[in-house]
């Protein structure tokens, strides 16, 4: 069965869109389960939608709220992915929510991968909703065309919830080579998986992307989710 496309004249109609969609979600979730488990990504796209589910009225303590990927910097340090989620989602109601960075204190993301799976497995089996970006090169999560360690985050019999990936010599990584990820059977056994595309040109690359190998566009390897990924597009 095929993904569910959304799309919206403006990016304020998207943000009020995808709020709704998470929050009826979320309830779902809670009332089935007493807890719900939130997966995000950083990003200009998803800013305002956290900061307005930040004011929902849930109840934010048995919401766990993870991280879809991180570059591996400490708190405070330029591109912390933990700095961005605490400023914009983890206010006003949703500061209850309980946060699992995505970081350790080992010198390389590669050493702490192992205890970062377990801790994300043992909070997040599976994931309720995993919120996804993507950037102008097609990448999704920290999966980067050309990344060497691509192959390891697409390998879908992967038992590893994340894994780390070093993206030297993408240009879209910039200064942050050395990532952590979640792998792609972790993001596709979500219940609910959301792609956020803003305007025009990442329209065209997702279009694209479709007609590409999923190596060369790795928000590709979604669109096998079927019914369980919905993609919101604000057009401007």
């Amino acid at each position: 069965m095929s993904y569910l496309f959304k799309s919206f004249k403006t990016r304020d109609d998207m943000t009020a869109a995808a709020v709704a969609f998470m929050t009826e979600r979320l309830e779902d979730r809670l009332a089935q389960n007493g807890q719900a488990g939130l997966v995000v990504s950083g990003g200009s796209s998803p800013r305002p939608i956290y900061e307005a589910l930040s004011h929902k009225d849930l109840p934010w303590h048995k919401i766990s709220v993870g991280l879809v990927d991180e570059r591996w910097v400490e708190p405070g340090q330029s591109g912390s992915n933990h700095d961005f989620i605490s400023q914009t989602l983890l206010q006003n109601k949703a500061k209850a929510a309980r946060f699992l960075p995505l970081k350790t204190a080992d010198k390389t993301a590669a050493l702490g991968a192992a205890t970062l799976s377990a801790q994300y497995e043992a909070a997040f089996h599976p994931i309720d909703i995993c919120v996804m970006g993507m950037g102008t090169d097609g990448h999704t999560a920290s999966w980067f065309p050309g990344a060497s360690d691509l192959e390891a985050a697409l390998d879908i019999y992967s038992q590893d919830m994340v894994c780390a990936q070093n993206a030297q010599g993408c240009p879209v990584a910039g200064d942050h080579a050395e990532r952590i990820t979640l792998t792609l059977p972790a993001v596709m056994a979500a219940r609910h998986i959301i792609l956020l595309i803003a305007g025009e040109e990442k329209r065209r690359v997702f279009d694209a992307a479709i007609h590409k190998p999923v190596h060369e566009v790795p928000v590709n390897a979604l669109l096998n989710a079927g019914t369980k990924l919905t993609i919101f597009w604000g057009a401007s």
